[in-house]
């Protein structure tokens, strides 16, 4: 028994002091960003059977003779969000981790706080490569097409996010533009602009003037239309058009000859509406409007990353493009991941090969939600680490305490014999 007191002892302290380790690696990363703290389980070496005369006791009828740390198990609840000022600070809200290449090695990691570098890589805070898609519309510094959404490609797929230090949104000529609003009855002239964009991203101006037609034809209201396509001050005129647009006794707009016109060599279509539903003559103030498409040229302002996870280039002229998306991994048991260091992490044989979430229709999606300027904190609750550290130690003492008084119980049995 004595002998068996010596192990039982060895064991406990053996035990303890790994289980010390893992709380004091916690509580020494407390203030660590995306930490997963890890808690110990232990488990008896052997127990032995005691005989008992009362066979209905409720006490535990065996003695353990020793004691070993069974596992180390990672704990996965959410660690508390902080507000940053970065946009490109994220953190997952629910299941999930992210992409970091490392060399031939992909780590996961649940620290979002990420920056742009001086070469437009999303990178960490130490340098390493944010993996996700990059959108197919970016070609030497020029946006090819503007995207609102980029569906995340395969597992084994997720590159670099790397983006353009130049980037050029291409002007977009206006194809169309549209007059709506009141020409009244009592005025006889009522002219309306709208600007127009060039194929060069030039802003010109689309000039309507609407005569009163002479003479009328009852019932409903007849006026004559020229369109002019002209530089903006006026002073150089490009094209040219004219037609008549006739309105019922009621309003309504029932035919128009006016077609298209030029702009520098880029047509434009002429949309008056139809019916009530757009131009109309009655008897009220004028009110005409218009609008049009097209769009200027713009020089990258900067990127930001939203809520989704979509890396949004910001331009010059007020447009934005999506141009990446930042992936979030998955695993069938997240407890099964080896730890790098701090918040980094490896998958394992027991983690499972990482994988993404999909929707209804089978698309790749991140699975869980994504704020920005937000970062998790570690999830080490500190009250609880320390009085788990109280603990262990007590117990570490109490272990050596049974190794101190087997062996005094051990020599003094040997004096006796003597």
């Amino acid at each position: 028994m004595m002998t068996q007191a010596f192990y039982t002892g060895l064991s406990g302290l053996k035990s303890n002091q790994q289980a010390i380790d893992v709380i004091s690696d916690n509580l020494a990363n407390v203030s660590t960003i995306g930490f997963r703290a890890y808690y110990s389980e232990f488990s008896n070496i052997f127990e032995e059977g005691i005989n008992t005369d009362s066979g209905g006791s409720s006490l535990n009828n065996t003695v353990g003779i020793g004691s070993k740390l069974n596992d180390i198990v990672m704990d996965e609840s959410q660690g508390v969000f902080q507000l940053t000022p970065s946009s490109t600070d994220l953190a997952i809200l629910g299941d999930g981790w992210f992409g970091i290449e490392a060399g031939k090695t992909d780590y996961y990691t649940r620290d979002g706080s990420f920056t742009f570098d001086s070469n437009r890589d999303l990178v960490t805070q130490d340098g390493l490569f944010v993996l996700g898609t990059m959108g197919d519309n970016t070609t030497d510094g020029v946006l090819t097409k503007q995207l609102h959404s980029i569906p995340l490609g395969e597992v084994e797929k997720q590159e670099r996010l790397s983006f353009p230090k130049e980037l050029h949104f291409p002007p977009i000529a206006t194809t169309e533009a549209t007059f709506s609003g009141n020409l009244p009855l009592a005025e006889n002239v009522v002219a309306v602009s709208a600007p127009i964009i060039n194929s060069s991203g030039i802003q010109n101006s689309l000039r309507l003037e609407f005569t009163k037609s002479e003479p009328q034809v009852s019932p409903g209201v007849q006026w004559d239309v020229v369109s002019t396509t002209q530089t903006r001050d006026g002073e150089t005129i490009y094209d040219t058009q004219s037609g008549v647009v006739a309105f019922s006794e009621n309003g309504a707009l029932l035919s128009n000859t006016l077609g298209s016109i030029s702009n520098e060599g880029s047509p434009i279509s002429l949309n008056l509406g139809t019916d009530f539903n757009g131009i109309i003559s009655i008897d009220a103030p004028s009110s005409l409007t218009s609008s049009s498409d097209g769009l200027q040229d713009g020089e990258l302002v900067g990127y930001d990353i939203n809520i989704n996870g979509e890396v949004i280039a910001t331009f010059t002229n007020g447009q934005q493009s999506n141009v990446g998306t930042v992936a979030v991994f998955h695993f069938a048991n997240d407890r099964g991941l080896d730890r790098i260091t701090g918040a980094k992490f490896v998958q394992s044989n027991n983690s499972g090969k990482a994988f993404f979430e999909k929707d209804k229709d089978g698309n790749n999606i991140t699975g869980s939600s994504l704020t920005n300027n937000k970062l998790e904190g570690s999830n080490v609750r500190l009250e609880a680490g320390l009085t788990d550290l109280i603990i262990y130690q007590r117990s570490y003492d109490a272990n050596s305490k049974s190794i101190t008084t087997a062996d005094q119980m051990l020599q003094k049995a040997l004096s006796m014999d003597a």
